[in-house]
């Protein structure tokens, strides 16, 4: 078993102007999807995230606020995985409730470095 991050990028609900409803009813989709992995015995963790931060680049180490993309390419959150490879983690991806608001999935395989 390989560990596989999926990365979440889209646009936030509150600049989609969703209701406080709306949100209720996409996180639903969120909790089924989290209970549909469980009942796969798939082991998987993650979080949400805010969609503002700061960052810190350069060798002058400057610090900018973000978001740093377009709203629709914000980073919103992940999920890492515990699945055979590749295929087995786009099956899994395939369940991102956000694919109907043009959100996507980047899958990553987590390195693993031998000491």
């Amino acid at each position: 078993m390989k560990d596989f991050m999926l990365i979440f990028l889209g646009a936030s609900y509150e600049e989609l102007g969703f209701s406080p409803e709306q949100i209720q009813e996409r996180m639903g989709r969120w909790f089924a999807w989290s209970e549909e992995m469980n009942a796969k015995g798939i082991e998987h963790t993650g979080h949400a995230l805010n969609p503002t931060g700061r960052s810190i680049s350069g060798p002058d180490k400057v610090i900018s606020d973000g978001p740093f993309l377009e709203g629709k390419e914000i980073v919103g959150g992940y999920y890492i995985i515990k699945v055979k490879d590749y295929d087995a983690a786009v099956e899994i991806a395939k369940g991102f409730p956000e694919f109907d608001l043009g959100g996507t999935v980047e899958i990553r395989e987590v390195m693993v470095f031998d000491n």
